[in-house]
């Protein structure tokens, strides 16, 4: 839950940026890259030169790699693109139907049982989910295909992260959940980076201190303490019940993006975050109960 609220600190980074400073999606993503690889690489380095350090096979390597790239550089480079199009709040809401797409992906491809408790939870989020989902909804034409867009582009994030969360469910508990999210995050490092010096001509080094400042804060915050602790609770609880538990990130942003952005609080995201809260609970009192 602390890994959510601090990954969706994130859209709150990136709308203040947008609105405060000229950068564009890829330049901030890069520099969010820049300010968090260091941390990633040191520690799989000191990782590797254990004594009861485990090597990766080359099957390993490859999976990691990729599903590195479609957590942190594929999911995060059209999180930060979609962002220019809808608030914060909707981007959280659309970010988090990822438990679906979680757990159907484990259902059908790793055949793995979805538990009573565990369609119950996700009745009662997603029911809060749309309710707070709509309240915001825009129907005024001249916004549609911008709003549309932006969704878009977050819903296949969704996917994406999906993608990770069920690959890293997979292969953490043959490597170490720190040992994999720093490799997997350094290869995503290195992807962004790698894409950003092959399609921008913009340099890294002369941008206003607010943007190094909301980079820096989005690195340390949004990026490498919580990427520890949801790999960590990926480790502990599986990757079904930590998609589900994460669900808790929507009502986090939509406070955040209230206090810091000014963004509207509508009678249905209150409902709807009692809702979330419910099926959060529910998670928590079945790993309990299991323990």
């Amino acid at each position: 839950m602390a890994g959510a609220v601090l990954f969706s600190t994130k859209a709150i980074f990136v709308k203040l940026a947008y609105r405060d400073t000229p950068v564009d999606a890829i330049t901030l993503l890069s520099l969010r890259m820049i300010f968090s690889l260091p941390f990633f690489a040191i520690y799989a380095l000191a990782s590797s030169s254990k004594s009861t350090n485990v090597k990766f096979t080359t099957r390993q390597w490859i999976q990691i790699a990729v599903i590195g790239c479609l957590g942190y550089y594929v999911s995060s480079l059209l999180d930060f693109i979609g962002l220019q199009f809808v608030t914060a709040g909707i981007e959280r809401l659309i970010l988090f139907i990822h438990p679906t797409i979680v757990l159907l992906m484990s259902a059908i491809f790793f055949k793995d049982k979805i538990r009573s408790i565990q369609w119950i939870a996700l009745a009662i989020t997603y029911a809060g989910l749309m309710l707070a989902f709509f309240s915001e909804l825009d129907f005024n034409a001249s916004q549609n295909n911008s709003f549309v867009l932006g969704s878009v582009l977050i819903f296949i994030c969704a996917f994406t992260y999906a993608a990770y969360i069920v690959g890293s469910g997979k292969i953490i508990p043959l490597v170490g959940a720190a040992k994999f999210n720093s490799y997997a995050m350094s290869f995503a490092g290195v992807g962004v980076l790698l894409h950003f010096f092959l399609t921008s001509d913009k340099s890294l080094f002369n941008l206003p201190a607010t943007v190094y400042g909301y980079s820096f804060s989005m690195a340390i915050l949004s990026t490498v303490i919580p990427s520890y602790l949801v790999a960590e609770s990926i480790k502990r609880i599986g990757s079904n019940n930590a998609a589900i538990i994460g669900s808790v990130g929507p009502v986090s942003t939509i406070l955040m993006a209230y206090i810091f952005l000014q963004e509207a609080v509508f009678p249905l995201q209150l409902i709807g975050t009692c809702l979330i809260l419910i099926g959060v609970l529910l998670i928590g009192k079945q790993k309990k109960a299991n323990d």
